[in-house]
């Protein structure tokens, strides 16, 4: 397979990349900093820019038989606009810059989040998000009262409503489209989710009995990315080590 990757540089997104190239598999690879694991090529993008990413795409050449949207801000204070910006309007952009490069029977994979999973109680506001262009970002945050912490939340939420609200237009083009929504992952970003959401990341940390690593998304992104899942479509694929159900047994009492 010939893959698009944004965020490769660290993270899942370093294990993506990692593991495509040993499986034998053509990378090209879109970040900020170049990534430190060997790629066929690196294109530098700054994806809270939508000029930015219209020209990487250019400096590409051929056809790709994947787009994986990995590339994510985190909660962290001071960086809601960004984080809007960047976890979906930047995702949103280099899907409709690169989908007419895929070829037939290609997919996308975006990177969701477990913290996106209420998007049915938030759909007014991911409607009004989705309706936005980049110049509606502040009037948006502003009349809602978004803080960084609702805005991750807010991003990843969109990131699956996209998922399912394309599913049927990339379908007649072709083209399959999944997310993958991982719960807390051993990256060094995990501090900025325990620092926004307080004690219940530890707890669900230790219903699980450990985070998730990298290896192990990246493992279920390649396979949504590769022809071995072509009935999987439209689907958020929740990656927890069974924290949802867990915690889901315990609120309905299911135990017993």
């Amino acid at each position: 397979m010939r893959l698009a990757l944004t965020g490769a540089a660290t993270g899942i997104g370093a294990e993506v990349a990692r593991k495509a190239k040993e499986q034998g598999h053509e990378v090209v690879a879109f970040d900020i900093t170049k990534p430190s694991v060997a790629v066929d090529q690196f294109v530098q993008v700054d994806l809270s820019d939508p000029a930015a990413i219209a020209n990487a795409v250019n400096t590409t050449q051929g056809t790709f038989d994947a787009l994986i949207n990995n590339a994510g801000l985190p909660p962290r204070e001071g960086l809601g606009r960004k984080v809007l910006e960047v976890n979906y309007f930047g995702l949103r952009d280099m899907t409709q810059a690169m989908v007419p490069r895929l070829n037939a029977g290609g997919a996308v994979v975006h990177t969701a989040s477990r913290a996106g999973a209420f998007w049915r109680d938030n759909l007014a506001q991911v409607k009004a998000l989705r309706a936005c262009s980049w110049g509606d970002i502040d009037a948006l945050i502003q009349s809602h009262e978004i803080d960084d912490t609702r805005a991750y939340n807010l991003s990843k939420e969109a990131v699956i409503v996209e998922t399912i609200a394309t599913t049927e237009a990339f379908l007649a083009q072709g083209i399959r489209v999944n997310c993958v929504s991982p719960a807390a992952v051993s990256t060094g970003i995990l501090d900025d989710f325990t620092k926004a959401f307080g004690p219940k990341v530890a707890k669900n940390i230790a219903l699980a009995g450990r985070p998730g690593h990298p290896s192990e998304i990246a493992d279920v992104i390649l396979y949504l990315a590769s022809a071995q899942s072509a009935w999987i479509k439209g689907q958020d694929i929740t990656i927890d080590g069974g924290m949802s159900a867990m915690g889901m047994t315990d609120m309905m009492e299911l135990k017993g």
